[in-house]
């Protein structure tokens, strides 16, 4: 029970008995374990951002998924008429004209003069062809009955509280990519084909000192993306997941920053090794996970060298 105890403080998840006689070792000798890593007060200021952005946006999306339910119970032919149903555009006209009755009861030129109100930057000709657009998925819409009073205060509250998201969001975004500027290795991570602007402060806040990592199979550790052990005795596991330990955030990163790399050939260098991975016969999670794995051998070897990335196979 205590080796047990004593296992889940390391980021590794490793089951030997040759493991469990060390950690009972190691809680004879120390009082308790030394700290994995600590991070100056500027990449915590990044951390601390990036996980506020990401918890937001969480919640934003949730929110669309409740509007998108609000919205079907009223006008489910408005998706038909924005290309962005959640553009300042889109969601303005719906505020204004939340219903097929609403729509259908003003003129063109006046639903058109009235969407040019609100902030697009379009020509007259196109706001009334996009006014004839609403008209016509106003005439196709199935609930032409009027709307229940109660439907509409929830529509409208969603619609405010996207905004209220959609601001708070650019603000968080714009605080991210200025402290982000102020890191040497924003530059070098960015160099990375798929790795944007929110992917590389997040990588840098998750990472902090890269001095702190002796090589990079601790940042793979730090990540969970090391394979788990589990030995007990003649036992030994043949499958082998993951630990999923460590930054939960910096996993999730990894593995978006690789979906964007093999993503419209952007990554020559990781889609080369992902081919490869499935030529081996690896399914296809295996790969992107192994992908993530190389992924951080590269970030490590850039920001040791301070070198940027060359994408040739």
């Amino acid at each position: 029970m205590i080796s047990f105890e004593a296992r889940k403080t390391s980021l590794r998840q490793v089951k030997t008995d040759k493991a469990d006689a060390y950690h009972l070792g190691e809680l004879y000798y120390k009082e308790d374990l030394e700290i994995y890593q600590r991070k100056t007060e500027k990449a915590l200021n990044l951390r601390l951002l990036t996980r506020q952005h990401s918890a937001l946006t969480d919640s934003y999306v949730q929110i669309k998924l409740q509007f998108q339910v609000a919205l079907d119970q009223i006008f489910p032919e408005y998706y038909h008429a924005f290309s962005d149903l959640y553009g300042k555009l889109s969601l303005n006209t719906l505020l204004n004209y939340s219903t097929a009755l609403d729509i259908l009861k003003v003129a063109d030129e006046k639903l058109a003069e009235e969407m040019g109100q609100f902030g697009a930057r379009r020509s007259h000709d196109w706001f009334l062809d996009k006014a004839r657009q609403l008209k016509e998925a106003a005439r196709r819409n199935p609930y032409q009955s009027q709307i229940s009073h109660g439907q509409l205060i929830s529509l409208r509250m969603y619609i405010q509280m996207l905004f209220q998201y959609q601001e708070h969001l650019s603000k968080l975004l714009k605080e991210i990519n200025t402290l982000s500027k102020s890191f040497e290795e924003y530059r070098l991570i960015q160099s990375v084909p798929g790795i944007g602007d929110k992917i590389a402060a997040t990588i840098i806040s998750e990472i902090g000192d890269i001095n702190q990592f002796e090589n990079p199979k601790k940042i793979v550790a730090y990540a969970g993306l090391d394979p788990s052990v589990f030995e007990s005795g003649k036992f030994k596991a043949s499958i082998n997941r993951i630990t999923k330990r460590g930054s939960s955030r910096l996993r999730q990163t990894l593995y978006t920053a690789v979906q964007c790399g093999l993503a419209k050939g952007r990554n020559k260098k990781l889609i080369a090794f992902y081919e490869r991975k499935r030529s081996e016969g690896k399914p296809h999670k295996v790969a992107i996970i192994a992908c993530a794995n190389k992924l951080v051998h590269w970030i490590y070897a850039m920001l040791k060298r301070q070198e940027v990335f060359v994408d040739r196979v």
